[in-house]
């Protein structure tokens, strides 16, 4: 499995979830298979985007096209981290 890992602060979460909200389908043509999010235990604007993929390659191309950094840009994003990771092993206990 492929997942990215993307720790951003963000303006105001409530205007960049909208956002978010809105490209989901975009991330779903680029190979998105599903997301979870995460914050900051004292920072609602510290958000973790945690999500699965297709391919790694398919992750870099879409979060690294010029329409994503508009996107990004637009949704009051700064300084993104990206993280792109295979699962190694994936385990319950």
């Amino acid at each position: 499995m492929h997942h990215v890992l993307i720790v951003h602060e963000v303006a105001d979460y409530a205007a960049w979830k909208r956002m978010f909200d809105d490209a989901a389908p975009l991330r779903k043509a680029a190979g998105e298979i599903g997301y979870q999010l995460l914050r900051q235990e004292h920072d609602a604007n510290e958000v973790v985007h945690f999500s699965r993929w297709t391919s790694l390659t398919a992750a870099r191309e879409f979060f690294e096209s010029p329409e994503l950094v508009r996107i990004r840009a637009e949704a009051g994003v700064r300084a993104p981290t990206f993280l792109y990771l295979e699962s190694l092993e994936d385990r319950r206990l």
